[in-house]
């Protein structure tokens, strides 16, 4: 052990700790409480999709290391689902590569894309991985928040485009965008991804676009890639995942797809990564990505029905509830009840109502945006989130 007095940790990674999600997990399981903090499925996906996966083991296809970009199957599976949701067509020998999940895309496409000092524009509130990756490589985020809106719809939050204007400069590298948008639920308008691609294009700026939640919209709300946009394709690399889709989190298959200097850049700095990862689980994706249009529709409405469930449970507790446009995460304002600090609010929660959620402020640069607001996942099973939504009254009194 040194005895310098140095720390371990570089100064570009010493505001990130332990994640929050590590935190109220642990909480979750020392108290014995429901657990909505996590995003992830507390049921298994589609049993032909984990069949195919047991056969590729079986069959000995993935249990050595794969190819670098992804096994073949799957990369075409991906162009393929692109082509026929989107009309977007990709190569599936040059561009598209597969990743480690959606975190690894993210990663290795900033680490990849960005020269120290370059700023990244990114909607707050964000995925915690965007700025701890932002940070290793070197890069500077500058925050674009999205602000709570009271209309006839009910509560949201939007997106200010003269704001999102006003913070790019001659620094600024990339736009960072996540739509359907987590932690939120906000779904971005087609009007709103026009205005961003006529920036991007204006500026000449790249832009990475999170899309994991592609096939969670509901209701009136249309999913758009940005890539799809005049003058986008060529600058824009899109991410998707399986987990969120097919219910398997745990397998981390996820994938880029972009222009091939565009892929061969993030594919350089993924390479050094995981290198490849996933490998039988990458063929039952492929199989997956090929399902008819009944099994996303299904599973969207599935997605719908829970979410009514969780959102009457919260309002009747008393929380101002953000339904949300997409993803499987509520927002919601604790102030109706007498609170103002998420932090505080989410590590008592567990003791007073036997539920854990996640404070929407470890999402924010600027903390004191995100006090009030607490994020819940309901992509768990009704039974689970009808008791959820029972112990919850307790907070009404």
């Amino acid at each position: 052990m040194t005895s310098s007095a140095r720390p371990f940790l570089n100064r570009r990674l010493a505001e990130f700790g332990t994640t929050i999600f590590a935190e109220m997990s642990a909480l979750a399981t020392r108290t014995g409480s429901i657990n909505l903090g996590q995003g992830f499925p507390d049921t298994d996906g589609p049993e032909e999709i984990r069949e195919a996966a047991v056969r590729a083991l079986r069959e000995g296809r993935g249990n050595q290391y794969p190819p670098g970009p992804g096994v073949p199957e799957l990369r075409t599976a991906v162009a393929a689902h692109q082509l026929r949701r989107y009309g977007l067509s990709y190569d599936p020998d040059t561009e598209v590569l597969v990743t480690a999940g959606a975190t690894e895309a993210i990663a290795a496409s900033l680490l990849a894309l960005l020269e120290p000092g370059d700023e990244v524009v990114a909607l707050e509130p964000y995925y915690d991985s965007y700025a701890a990756c932002i940070a290793m490589a070197g890069g500077r985020r500058v925050p674009v928040t999205l602000r709570p809106h009271h209309g006839e719809g009910g509560p949201s939050f939007r997106l200010d485009l003269d704001e999102l204007r006003a913070a790019v400069t001659g620094r600024t590298r990339l736009l960072l965008i996540n739509t359907p948008h987590n932690p939120t639920g906000t779904v971005l308008t087609r009007e709103e991804l026009t205005a961003i691609a006529e920036l991007a294009v204006e500026r000449d700026l790249l832009v990475v676009t999170d899309e994991v939640y592609e096939h969670l919209v509901f209701d009136d709300a249309e999913h758009v890639p940005l890539a799809t946009l005049p003058g986008m394709r060529e600058r824009t690399v899109t991410i998707g995942s399986a987990g969120k889709t097919f219910s398997f989190t745990g397998w981390k298959v996820g994938w880029v797809t972009a222009p091939s200097a565009l892929v061969t850049a993030v594919r350089s700095a993924k390479q050094f990564l995981t290198y490849v990862a996933s490998g039988p689980f990458q063929y039952a994706v492929a199989e997956a990505l090929a399902s008819p249009e009944s099994y996303f529709t299904a599973f969207r409405e599935d997605m719908r029905a829970k979410r009514e469930v969780l959102a009457a449970g919260l309002a009747e507790a008393g929380f101002t509830v953000f339904r949300p446009a997409g993803t499987y995460f509520v927002t919601t304002d604790i102030r109706p009840l007498g609170e103002t600090d998420g932090f505080a609010f989410c590590r008592s929660l567990p003791e007073r109502a036997g539920v854990v959620a996640i404070p929407n402020a470890v999402f924010y640069d600027h903390r004191e945006e995100g006090a009030p607001f607490v994020r819940f996942a309901f992509c768990k099973q009704i039974p689970v989130l009808e008791e959820a939504a029972r112990r919850l009254k307790a907070l009404a009194g």
